[in-house]
């Protein structure tokens, strides 16, 4: 299968930056749907035996919400109440101003939580609090400070692991371009896989963005450096038997690198893509939000090492001359001058 990429890169180059575009500007947009876990917020999930309105439901709890004030000012600034898909369960989910200091703050939880049972107890008798998680604020400190230290650390790694795996690839290929590509394509991944995400939780609020949604991009980060390097390692081993040969330039070489990987490429992904599929429909809903943000992510990070890195690769390279790359030999004879 012959794909151009390089040939048609600015149409693939035109895409991913539509979609990171989209994916930035969603950040300042929407309204990002937050598991409490990050937000020093409350869930409480509710059970009932017969069919409850949850639009009455949601107006009179969100009426009682703005109620809630300290010093005349609000302290719920926003509440999120949905019912679970299949389920005779119903979650309300409160996020509460946070320059409130922890005790005060606690006694404002508890309060409401009692007001919301008894408005729903007023609409459908049946209706039963099976489950109360309340998140604090060292524990949000805990979460966002791990995150980004991990994060951090990741790309500080993948940037020298990359670095040094392709040290030695030809005369006149940079060695840097291939970390920063790296990074690059990352970055492209996570973005684009996390408007996905954002825009799936939009119309499904049980999809949500928490702790496991972190570890779904970390785990992303992982399979999409791995989909990366097989095609730069392909590049590599076909740039030290060409690069040499003035009939083959970078670009035939890039050419040919994509499409020796791209079946197993695809065949990889396809595979990995079907089990999380199975895992997504038939697996506990507790993950599904994991599972999903994963698809997501393999997705585009099987497109961005085919269609992006590599053509990202020959624009970084494609004025510099090209020659073979010889290793370094010891001479035995050699001697050392003192």
């Amino acid at each position: 299968m012959k794909l151009n990429t390089i040939k048609h890169k600015k149409i693939y180059f035109a895409i991913s930056w539509t979609f990171m575009i989209l994916s930035a500007l969603i950040f300042f947009t929407a309204k990002l749907n937050y598991w409490i876990d990050m937000t020093w917020g409350t869930s409480a999930e509710y059970s009932y035996t017969w069919n409850i309105n949850i639009p009455e439901a949601r107006t009179n709890i969100e009426k009682a919400s703005k109620e809630v004030t300290l010093s005349w000012t609000q302290i719920i600034n926003w509440i999120n109440i949905y019912k679970i898909s299949w389920e005779k369960k119903l979650t309300v989910i409160t996020w509460y101003e946070t320059n409130v200091d922890a005790k005060t703050l606690d006694k404002i939880k508890n309060s409401f939580r009692s007001k919301t049972l008894d408005i729903l107890k007023k609409q459908n008798k049946s209706i039963e609090e099976t489950s109360y998680t309340n998140i604090g604020k060292s524990f949000w400190d805990y979460i966002k400070n791990t995150a980004i230290l991990t994060l951090i650390l990741a790309i500080i790694w993948i940037t020298i692991y990359v670095a040094w795996a392709f040290s030695a690839v030809a005369s006149g290929i940079s060695t840097m371009s291939f970390s920063i590509i790296t990074i690059l394509t990352l970055f492209h991944d996570v973005l684009i896989a996390t408007w996905l995400y954002i825009i799936t939780s939009l119309y499904f609020p049980e999809f949500k963005i928490d702790t496991f949604f972190i570890t779904a991009l970390l785990t992303i980060l992982g399979y999409s450096i791995n989909d990366t390097i097989v095609v730069f390692d392909r590049i590599r081993w076909n740039l030290r038997t060409f690069a040499w040969k003035k009939w083959h330039n970078l670009e035939e070489i890039i050419e040919t690198s994509i499409d020796e990987t791209l079946r197993r490429s695809l065949f990889t992904s396809l595979t990995v893509i079907f089990v999380l599929t199975t895992i997504f429909l038939f697996w506990p809903e507790s993950i599904n939000w994991f599972i999903l943000a994963m698809i997501f992510g393999t997705v585009v990070g099987t497109y961005s090492s085919i269609f992006i890195a590599s053509p990202l690769l020959y624009e970084f390279n494609k004025s510099k001359d090209l020659s073979q790359y010889k290793e370094k030999t010891y001479n035995p004879e050699d001697k050392i001058v003192v």
